[in-house]
């Protein structure tokens, strides 16, 4: 369960915090976005709910066939073994869903369920806690399983089969005082796994809810340099600003070894392949080449049902999905030359949001996919880990991250979310409304620039938010 301390509270403003006004000193060289191609060349005009689901402007006309076949296999539902849509069949038995659509909600955000729903786009990571003989296992697959349950909460079963367990989620509300005093409602989440079915919980089983992220510029991303990315950490906070982003090193399966990280919300996975083709597993119950093991374990007797084939996902088909996934392009900016947007740029860099969200990074010279090479981005992320403090600790490792500290997300298109998806929730669960409510979560290395936003008028802080509705 995840219930605010004291200590959470003050540093969410709810206690008396400093009223005084601190500018915080804005990252050397951060600048300001001139081009609405956020995500170069492949940037796409297109702001409705379909903003989130075209390919690359500059696409060839050979891959947009690709495109379309793997856009097949991502969103219509695989169904369960033995069929006669055999290209599709296999599904679980234990799931979490039955179409990467169904978590992807039009290529964007997933959101947390209500009352009445059974979570589909929001699911729970579970592990246990690691010690020195684990190393091996921690080395290759980031956590260590929990017995009779593995690493993630299964709460949907194929016919025949049992779900692992409910997850059962609510909120209470915190408020936080804006130093002009306004105050601003917080959604605190508490998360429970009721009805267990394969034997009970172990007490101190680490739980770490994640919402599904959106798909654009996934490509674009994996085509950024390492070099250019570990530029910019800096773990010990030599510099002394406070920041201290650090690269997270996962395993590679089709590399086999240890590479830079940069997936997933703690960076956990090195390439949307194993990205995608792990989801398939985790999620779906679907083996493929790369990942012939689902997340079933032994003693839940997976291998009673039948198979889709060995493996589920051909290779053919997780080359078509893994090309759909790379190829989503990044909607363009709007609203760029309102004055109110300019202003709320220039306080995005003068109050630290942008030593974390980075705004700009430029793809390698040579890339496997040309289009790809040498594009200008603006994603407004670093791509390493930082500490976000308490409140938003999940307090579970995975690899070298540890339980406060998640990956900078990307920001581009974030004020198209409520378009593509009207229920789409901010952070790594969803549990923020509004982006002021996500600004407002902030802690650890982002404190000082969360401080600065308490501190600003109103009228700056609508600025600021404008210009992050423009992304």
């Amino acid at each position: 369960m995840m219930r605010l301390t004291i200590s959470q509270l003050a540093t969410l403003g709810v206690l008396p915090l400093c009223m005084t006004f601190t500018l915080v000193s804005p990252v050397l060289s951060a600048s300001i976005q001139d081009t609405p191609m956020s995500g170069g060349e492949g940037s796409v005009e297109q702001f409705d709910h379909n903003a989130y689901s075209l390919p690359l402007k500059n696409l060839p006309m050979t891959g947009r066939l690709d495109f379309s076949v793997g856009n097949s296999f991502f969103r219509n539902p695989w169904v369960v073994a033995p069929s006669s849509t055999d290209a599709r069949d296999g599904l679980g038995p234990l799931i979490n869903t039955n179409s990467c659509q169904g978590c992807h909600i039009k290529d964007g955000r997933g959101h947390p369920p209500t009352p009445d729903q059974r979570p589909v786009s929001l699911f729970l990571r579970l592990s246990m806690p690691a010690t020195d003989k684990d190393s091996e296992v921690v080395r290759m697959t980031g956590v260590l399983p929990v017995p009779h349950y593995g690493r993630q909460l299964q709460t949907a079963a194929i016919p025949g089969a049992r779900p692992e367990a409910d997850m059962v989620l609510s909120y209470s509300d915190t408020k936080v005082a804006l130093s002009d005093g306004t105050e601003v409602s917080l959604q605190v989440p508490d998360y429970r796994i009721e009805k267990p079915a394969y034997g009970p919980l172990p007490a101190d089983m680490l739980i770490s809810p994640r919402v599904a992220p959106p798909m654009i510029g996934l490509g674009l991303l994996e085509a950024v340099p390492e070099q250019q990315i570990l530029e910019y950490a800096d773990p010990d906070d030599s510099d002394g600003d406070g920041i201290s982003g650090r690269p997270n090193h996962v395993w590679d399966a089709r590399k086999e070894n240890t590479v830079l990280g940069r997936f997933g919300w703690k960076a956990g996975e090195p390439t949307i392949e194993q990205q995608s083709l792990h989801a398939f597993a985790g999620d779906m119950g679907l083996t493929s080449s790369l990942a012939p093991v689902t997340d079933c374990m032994p003693e839940q007797d997976c291998n009673e049902f039948a198979s889709g084939g060995t493996p589920e996902v051909s290779d053919k088909v997780a080359s078509f999905v893994t090309f759909y996934a790379q190829s989503l392009a990044v909607p363009q900016r709007r609203s760029m030359d309102e004055p109110a947007v300019q202003a709320g740029a220039r306080l995005f860099n003068d109050i630290g949001c942008s030593s974390c969200h980075r705004p700009s990074l430029t793809t390698a010279d040579k890339t496997p996919r040309p289009e790809m090479a040498n594009q200008t981005l603006w994603p407004y992320s670093d791509l390493l880990l930082h500490d976000m403090g308490e409140a938003l600790a999940d307090g579970r490792p995975e690899y070298e991250a540890n339980g406060q500290e998640w990956r900078t997300p990307p920001l581009w298109g974030v004020g198209l979310a409520q378009s593509i998806n009207e229920r789409a929730g901010f952070l790594h669960d969803g549990r923020a409304r509004t982006l002021e409510e996500a600004i407002l979560w902030h802690g650890g290395e982002a404190e000082d620039s969360t401080q600065a936003y308490r501190d600003l008028s109103a009228e700056q802080r609508s600025q600021l938010i404008e210009f992050l509705n423009s992304l």
